[in-house]
């Protein structure tokens, strides 16, 4: 049976247990997070002592993880048993056995990151049967911005749209990082509920004034002087935000400008329905559709891809990046 992280959790919450669970999947950040609750929460500290057992893929035999699992309780109801970074395990298939016959008062829980087991096979078929299955993917860029706000206020706050975009426009899709950057700069608010974009530079280091997204504003708007400066504050900060993250952000904004430009009108509305409701991203796209047009931002996302190449040594492997995103601004501007 497969199913989302918030269904196991909230089953365990409620003393609902299958004897078997494989996480799998390239998405670590959903993985931990059952991990993490199964390590600290399903049994009481008292109980865990005894009946919490933790192997590493890497560093475990098959037939300790099976002996482990066909062992019964020490005066609790059930026990746990965690593989943690499984896909590391040699002979992983040798758990079949157990698999197929699973001790009711074990919870096994398998971490298998990074890979899929191959749905073709017994043990696959076996796993599906016998127990629950989380399919991990990583998430969509454009799923980020909800995520991410979702993700702030389950844990009481809220955040502005610019500091939002700026979070996310520096970590990426990072689901980790973002929350551990929220759960540090939260410490620090004391009793404020709103996170700005003062916050994000204060408490994360990313400068409110140079940073990918205001360079993107910049380009929106045509503002060659803004967009120089922003750039020789990169060169200068080579760590604020590396040319290979930079690019494929700009392109990514410039391309649902281009998705706009070819909608049947092009207005707020339109503008909102593509960049995920965001207000300052949409009021950005329609100052770049009022500067370049659609003939401007087609010729904008080549010189995107080009630059991306010149970037990574193809065609060009002696200009620095701040050299680099100088001429490519200044092109960008003529389009």
């Amino acid at each position: 049976m497969a199913v989302a992280t918030e269904k196991i959790i909230e089953d365990w919450k409620k003393n609902i247990f299958k004897p078997i669970y494989w996480l799998e999947g390239n998405e670590p950040y959903f993985i931990d997070q059952v991990i993490n609750y199964a390590e600290n929460h399903i049994l009481p500290e008292t109980e865990a002592a005894f009946n919490l057992t933790i192997f590493y893929g890497k560093d475990a035999q098959w037939a300790d993880v099976l002996n482990a699992c066909m062992r019964y309780p020490v005066f609790a109801e059930r026990q746990v048993v965690l593989l943690k970074e499984a896909q590391h395990m040699k002979e992983i298939l040798k758990l079949e056995s157990y698999i197929e016959k699973p001790l009711s008062s074990t919870i096994f829980i398998i971490a298998y990151k990074d890979k899929k087991m191959d749905q073709r096979t017994k043990f696959s078929k076996l796993l599906k049967s016998n127990g629950v299955v989380l399919s991990s993917k990583k998430m969509y860029d454009e799923k980020l911005p909800e995520w991410t706000a979702q993700m702030i206020a389950d844990k009481g706050y809220r955040i502005q749209p610019d500091a939002l975009s700026l979070i996310i426009d520096h970590i990426g899709n990072d689901l980790s990082r973002i929350q551990q950057e929220v759960e540090k700069m939260a410490i620090n608010l004391v009793d404020r509920k709103m996170i700005t974009a003062s916050d994000i530079e204060t408490f994360i280091g990313i400068s409110k004034e140079y940073n990918p997204f205001e360079l993107q504003a910049a380009l929106a708007g045509k503002n060659l002087a803004k967009s120089l400066r922003i750039i020789q504050y990169f060169g200068e900060n080579p760590k604020a935000i590396p040319m290979p993250l930079l690019l494929p952000t700009l392109y990514s904004f410039f391309s649902k400008v281009y998705i706009l430009c070819e909608m049947p009108q092009v207005n707020m509305q339109s503008a909102l329905n593509v960049f995920n409701r965001n207000p300052i991203a949409s009021k950005q796209a329609l100052q770049a559709y009022e500067h370049y047009g659609f003939h401007g931002i087609e010729k904008i996302l080549l010189l995107l891809h080009q630059y991306n190449l010149r970037s990574i040594g193809i065609n060009d492997a002696s200009n620095e990046h701040e050299s680099l995103l100088k001429e490519m601004a200044v092109k960008i501007m003529c389009c």
